[in-house]
């Protein structure tokens, strides 16, 4: 309808003398079938949504999947009288504001993105790529469009609003000229000359690619933590890009290998949500970085400052207890925003964690409460505003309380200095009126965390420096309190029973006899950084790590093995995967079993099988082996009928029956040879003679992937990528859809060989 009020509006105004009809009475019947057979030739465009991101300082218009797009125009149309609408879209990670056409992230911090709803198109200068005009000049090609199919009058002109003209040619021929301007006596002129791009209307003409969309039930919440650097692949791009990778890879393997569960409306989706730490962590100790950076090699020394000195900040009390915090706090609060965006979801939480994220992670998995009391007082940790709330106890009790997961008053015998004395000792006495305005004592002082010290204005440089002082008086304190002595002898345990237990007692109870310990902690704990390891709000399913240095760590720190009984105390499953070139991946299994030398679960291809040239590989290794062997026994039988003729009779007899039985040997040898892969295959991919303990619940934990044919060529070439490469791996995905769906019950269609 609204069309057709423009067209009658445009055809009286512009077109006057066309809309004249016939003094003949005669043709009156016929000129009003000529107009609706015309008239009938024009249909209303299909508006398709667009939101425009920014890459390398251009403009770059995506469209919005089918779905979002039907969705976004549902609601313009039904709410132009709304003051402001907000539609979620891209599976909720996003929020659209119709009235303001902005695209705002929902659970990370982004820019902000243009949205426009889209009908004509031109050309873009340097990619070629269409790009949408603006709404108002739309409708107003839309009309004159509309005018041209009707009267079957084309080569009409319309000027944009940055005086460049549009020539309609005919439906499928409409161009846009660059504007050229002619200076004369009376002025400058736009004329038509220049470079034409083309027009074009409609987005099923432009050869976008749309995506389908995302099932709307989420059965399963990963949360990704990222390793050292800002950057994640080998095009620097952002967590948040590489994450949206990872989702995207994941949805085409449910849709590959679980389409008889997404038929029967079994399952729905996997969401991945980034959990970024290291922007916080660099906020303020850049500045100080800066002042100590030398001038040459400016570009290396920042790089080197951006991504290796993470590893020596977790390394560091100080930072470490920084790195923590953010990584369980920001957890936390994406937990708590999912669930409320999403009130029906009832699904588990499983968490991934790439390079140092991964050690990040495993640290927090250790020190984690598994008593239901630890529980409920995280529950009563969530504030009003649905913020978690985690204090930082700075007494030598509650450290204690974080390896056994045990529960004990705080102790105070020795008192505190006061606060001037402490700022004083810090060199911070000009932040004591900042304090004495908000009554802070010692006590106070205790209970503070980092967001406190900050929201009463104290610099990132003074916080460390307050947390950092509180910490090294609680291990001072810790210290003066009578201990068993505990011998560490490759890396296990030598204890000698007190007659009076304490704190120190039962955590060597506990590391000697995990059945004994509610959490079952180990050894996994010794030479981690002193820090207060924060609780999260929810038991991770599954614990994956991606390229993980793990192991090294943990070999750093002085274990040389975990006890098989030990488990995570929260998390049942444990996963390694990793790339076999990936220079920054070592191996877990071996700290369990390190009396056995076995090879790391092979993970299979996606598509099925080996891939060809490790298929070729290990049949040129067998054929070798078969030729070795029959080589070997031609050689043998040679010998034996040699010896034979030199024998007398009687013995040539005996030789005889001896040949007949190593001819029978032989003929046995080469049939087991024969057959190499049956019996052996089994034997390696069997887990039940290996004891891998109870850290992945008794079954395997390190996965290597295959390298691609490129990268069997040089390991050094691509090393780097093997470090790289899991946010695009579809076996690394299939292998976590497979373990996430696994507990729910739901297999993969076929299994793959």
């Amino acid at each position: 309808r609204p069309p057709a009020v423009r067209l009658g509006r445009a055809m009286s105004a512009g077109e006057p003398h066309t809309t004249e009809a016939s003094p003949s009475l005669n043709s009156s019947n016929s000129f009003e079938a000529v107009e609706t057979d015309t008239a009938n030739k024009y249909e209303p465009v299909s508006p398709h949504w667009f939101y425009c991101k920014e890459a390398d300082s251009r403009e770059k218009w995506i469209p919005f999947s089918g779905p979002d797009s039907e969705k976004l125009e549902h609601f313009y149309q039904s709410s132009k009288d709304c003051e402001e609408l907000i539609v979620p879209t891209e599976g909720g990670r996003y929020d659209v504001y119709l009235k303001k056409r902005l695209r705002c992230a929902v659970y990370w911090e982004e820019e902000d993105s243009e949205v426009r709803r889209c009908t004509w198109f031109y050309k873009g200068e340097k990619d070629n790529k269409y790009i949408p005009y603006s709404e108002s000049f739309s409708e107003e090609l839309e009309e004159t469009y509309m005018i041209c199919v009707t009267l079957d009058e084309w080569k009409k002109k319309v000027e944009s609003p940055s005086r460049e003209i549009i020539i309609l040619h005919n439906p499928k021929l409409m161009v846009h000229y660059h504007p050229v301007a002619i200076t004369d006596d009376w002025g400058a002129s736009a004329t038509e000359q220049g470079r034409p791009r083309t027009v074009k209307r409609g987005v099923e003409n432009i050869c976008a690619e749309i995506p389908s969309g995302e099932p709307l039930q989420i059965d399963h919440l990963v949360f990704v933590v990222h390793g050292i650097g800002p950057a994640c692949d080998i095009r620097f791009r952002s967590l948040i890009q590489c994450v949206n990778d990872f989702r995207n890879v994941s949805l085409s393997m449910l849709q590959a290998h679980f389409k008889k569960a997404q038929e029967q409306q079994q399952i729905g989706r996997v969401e991945f949500l980034p959990v970024n730490w290291h922007s916080t962590l660099h906020t303020g100790v850049d500045v100080d970085l800066e002042r100590i950076t030398l001038p040459s090699i400016n570009r290396l020394r920042h790089f080197i400052n951006d991504t290796i000195l993470d590893v020596f900040f977790y390394n560091s009390s100080t930072y470490c207890q920084t790195i923590v915090d953010t990584v369980a706090t920001e957890m936390n609060r994406l937990y708590l925003l999912f669930l409320q965006r999403n009130p029906d979801f009832k699904g588990g939480v499983s968490i991934a964690g790439h390079s140092l994220g991964s050690l990040i992670l495993f640290d927090l998995l250790t020190n984690q409460k598994c008593t239901a009391e630890a529980e409920d007082n995280n529950k009563g940790k969530i504030s009003s505003n649905g913020q978690a709330d985690f204090r930082l106890h700075v007494t030598s009790d509650l450290l204690t309380e974080q390896t056994l997961g045990s529960h004990r008053p705080a102790s105070s015998e020795e008192g505190p200095r006061s606060i001037k004395g402490i700022l004083k000792e810090l060199q911070l006495s000009e932040y004591y009126s900042v304090f004495e305005r908000e009554h802070m004592d010692t006590e106070a002082l205790a209970l503070c965390t980092e967001k406190e010290l900050k929201e009463m204005g104290i610099p990132l440089g003074p916080r460390m420096k307050i947390l950092h002082y509180l910490k090294n008086k609680s291990s001072n304190q810790d210290s003066k309190r009578e201990r068993p002595a505990a011998a560490w002898e490759d890396g296990d345990v030598t204890r000698e029973a007190p007659a009076n237990p304490t704190n120190g007692d039962v955590k060597q109870e506990a590391l000697a006899n995990p059945t004994k310990s509610n959490c079952q902690c180990l050894d996994v704990v010794t030479g981690q950084v002193s820090a207060n390891y924060p609780q999260l709000m929810y038991k991770p399913q599954i614990f994956f790590a991606f390229g993980s240095p793990i192991g090294m760590f943990l070999t750093v720190r002085g274990i040389k093995r975990i006890d098989p009984k030990y488990s995570l105390p929260t998390c049942k499953g444990f996963f390694h995967i990793f790339h076999p070139f990936d220079p920054v991946a070592y191996r877990i299994e071996p700290l369990i079993a390190p009396d056995v030398e076995f090879e790391p679960m092979l993970l299979p291809h996606h598509k099925g099988r080996k891939r060809m040239h490790l298929e070729l590989k290990e049949g040129l290794t067998r054929m070798s082996t078969d030729i070795k062997n029959n080589l070997l026994g031609s050689l043998r039988i040679a010998w034996q009928s040699f010896a034979k003729v030199s024998l007398p009779a009687v013995e040539a007899g005996a030789t005889g029956d001896a040949e007949q039985e190593s001819e029978t040997e032989t003929s046995s040898e080469k049939q087991t040879d024969g057959k190499p892969k049956e019996p052996v295959t089994p034997v390696k991919e069997e887990p039940t003679p290996i004891n891998v303990g109870m850290l992945n619940g008794g079954h395997r934990i390190d996965y290597v992937l295959q390298e691609k044919p490129i990268e069997s060529f040089n390991e050094y070439l691509f090393a780097l990528q093997g470090h790289l490469c899991y946010w695009v791996s579809e076996d690394t995905a299939l292998l976590l859809l497979k373990e996430i769906y696994q507990t729910q019950g739901i297999s993969l269609d076929q299994p793959l060989l």
